[in-house]
C-alpha cells in the first residue's frame, strides 16, 4: 500500500475535540505539514453544501473523520434523536465528500458500543452486527453502524479507499468536564477533584460500579491511527485498545487514590451501569505491530492536570 507522503493534505474533521486534538498533535509529531483544520465557524459539518464546497476548494486527500457528538450514559438517554441525527448528517456528509472529490485514504472512526450489549468478551471484530445493543447509548451506536456500513458500501461501489477502527473507551487531556457531557475518566477526575478541594465526606457516584471498562489514552488512539492510515487498507473493521479492563469501582478507587481523596465512595444503585462489560481483542492491530503506550496512572495524572489547569481552585 503506498506511504502517506507528509505533505499530503490531511484534513482531521472534528480537530477540536478529544480524538481530533490528539489527532493533530500526533500529524504535528509525525511531521504532516499540511493539516486542513477549519474552524466551526467556518465549516458546519451538518450542511451537506458546506462540506461539498469545502472539500472542492481544499481537496483533501486525506481524511480522518473524528467529528461526532458524543456524551456520557446521561447525554445519551436525555437526547437519543439529537444523537442519532447529528451523528448520521455529519458522517454522511464527509464520507460522500470523501467520494465525490477522490480522497486518497479516508479513516472513519467508531465505537466499541457497536458491539452487542451482551457480547462475548474480548470481543472480536466478527461479532459485529450479532446481537442486540446496549440501551442507553443505541441511538449513538445506530449512527456509528450507520457510518461503518456506508464506509464499506462506498468501497465496494466506488473503490473509495476507507477503513474503519473502532476504539475502546478513550479518555485523556482535552475531554468534556461537564457532567451531562463528560466520559468515565473526566466525570471521576472532576467529582474527586472537587470533593477534595471542597472537604466532602463522600462522593456518589452511579450504578453498582460492577460494569468492566477498557480505556485507551487519546494520544495512544492517535498513534494507533497514523499507524493504521500507513499499514491498513482492508475493509474490515479492526479495535483498537490496550486489551485490559477493569471494573468502574476499582477504576474510581484508583482515580481517587491518585487524586489524593480519603473521602467515602458510595453507589447509587438506581442509576444504569450500562453495558456490563466492553473489552476488545485487540489481537488483530498487535499481529500488524502496534500496541498501546500509556499506562493508566499516567493517562490519569495526564486528565488531572488538564482538569486543574482549565478549573482551578
Amino acid at each position: 500500500m503506498p506511504i502517506i507522503d507528509s505533505r499530503a493534505k490531511i484534513y482531521i474533521a472534528g480537530h477540536g475535540g478529544l480524538v481530533g486534538a490528539a489527532l493533530v498533535r500526533a500529524c504535528k509529531r509525525a511531521a504532516f505539514i499540511n493539516l486542513l483544520l477549519p474552524s466551526r465557524e467556518e465549516l458546519d459539518l451538518t450542511s451537506q453544501v458546506d462540506v461539498f464546497r469545502f472539500f472542492e476548494t481544499t481537496r483533501p486527500e486525506c481524511v480522518i473523520i473524528a467529528a461526532a457528538k458524543v456524551g456520557g450514559i446521561a447525554a445519551n438517554m436525555a437526547a437519543p434523536v439529537d444523537f442519532l441525527i447529528e451523528n448520521l448528517n455529519i458522517q454522511n456528509n464527509i464520507l460522500l465528500a470523501c467520494h465525490r472529490y477522490q480522497v486518497s485514504k479516508v479513516i472513519f472512526l467508531g465505537s466499541s458500543c457497536i458491539y452487542p450489549r451482551e457480547s462475548l468478551q474480548p470481543m472480536r471484530e466478527e461479532y459485529f452486527m450479532h446481537g442486540p445493543l446496549e440501551p442507553t447509548n443505541e441511538s449513538y451506536a445506530v449512527a456509528k453502524i450507520a457510518g461503518i456500513r456506508l464506509s464499506q458500501a462506498l468501497r465496494q461501489q466506488y473503490n473509495l479507499n476507507v477503513i474503519c477502527p473502532i476504539p475502546c473507551n478513550v479518555y485523556g487531556p482535552g475531554d468534556h468536564f461537564e457532567f451531562e457531557r463528560s466520559h468515565v475518566v473526566s466525570a471521576l477526575v472532576r467529582r474527586f477533584v472537587e470533593a477534595k478541594r471542597s472537604k466532602a465526606p463522600r462522593v456518589t457516584l452511579w450504578g453498582t460500579g460492577k460494569a468492566r471498562r477498557e480505556l485507551l489514552h487519546v494520544d495512544d488512539l492517535s498513534d494507533a491511527c497514523l499507524f493504521l492510515l500507513q499499514n491498513y487498507d482492508a475493509p474490515e473493521i479492526i479495535n483498537v485498545g490496550s486489551g485490559e479492563d477493569l471494573s468502574i469501582r476499582e477504576l474510581a478507587e484508583t482515580v481517587a487514590k491518585i487524586v489524593g481523596y480519603t473521602g467515602q465512595i458510595t453507589w447509587d444503585t438506581s442509576k444504569p451501569d450500562g453495558m456490563p462489560r466492553k473489552l476488545l481483542d485487540v489481537s488483530k492491530l498487535r499481529a500488524l505491530g502496534w500496541n498501546h503506550q500509556i499506562d493508566l496512572e499516567t493517562g490519569i495524572l495526564s486528565v488531572i492536570a488538564d482538569f486543574e489547569q482549565r478549573y482551578p481552585a
